[in-house]
């Protein structure tokens, strides 16, 4: 069992305890109210884990370690570095460097860093897999983002050939190279 695991199962059995103690039942039901469920608990570690491990030097292509824990169900969107300038909005065309991993494994499926060249799309136009047209918004130029991206907002139920399973929540750490 896991150590945040074991607390948060140690404190669900305190607040048992004290409603079996005879405690208001508002504040019982407070009190033994979870504010993240184990899998949230392990998804938000495995986040924190993919931003501390990402390189913060936008002029090379960043390793991205492997993820750890469950997937999150939602879109994250995390901030690696800030960049600065106007924010990117729908109709903006973008232009990115990135790197994709898979959760479930940690391989990357692709990199236009690998390709010699930044990847130019109109943002907003669905050019792109959802969670890119939804994760860019409001990203800066010189910036380097985390995306987490679930299923329903990448290739879903059919994957995308043998790079891209079906189902896979897609992991891309993206650097904004040029907003025009």
């Amino acid at each position: 069992m896991r150590p945040k695991l074991s607390i948060l199962i140690l404190a669900l059995a305190v607040a048992a305890g004290v409603t079996a103690c005879g405690e208001d039942d508002s504040a019982s039901e407070t009190a033994a109210t979870p504010t993240a469920t184990p899998t949230e608990t392990a998804s938000a570690a495995g986040i924190e884990a993919l931003v501390q491990g990402t390189s913060k030097k936008t002029d090379v292509k960043p390793e991205v370690p492997a993820p750890n824990g469950d997937p999150p169900a939602e879109l994250v969107i995390r901030d690696i570095v800030k960049g600065k300038g106007p924010k990117a909005k729908a109709g903006d065309t973008l232009t990115m460097q990135y790197v994709g991993i898979a959760w479930s494994n940690g391989r990357q499926f692709d990199a236009s860093w690998d390709a010699g060249q930044p990847f130019p799309f109109p943002l907003g136009a669905g050019m792109v897999i959802q969670g890119w047209d939804r994760g860019m918004v409001g990203m800066q130029k010189g910036g380097r983002r985390l995306l987490v991206i679930p299923p329903e907002l990448g290739y879903g139920e059919t994957g995308a050939g043998d790079a891209i399973a079906p189902n896979e929540t897609l992991v891309f750490v993206v650097d904004l190279v040029e907003i025009g």
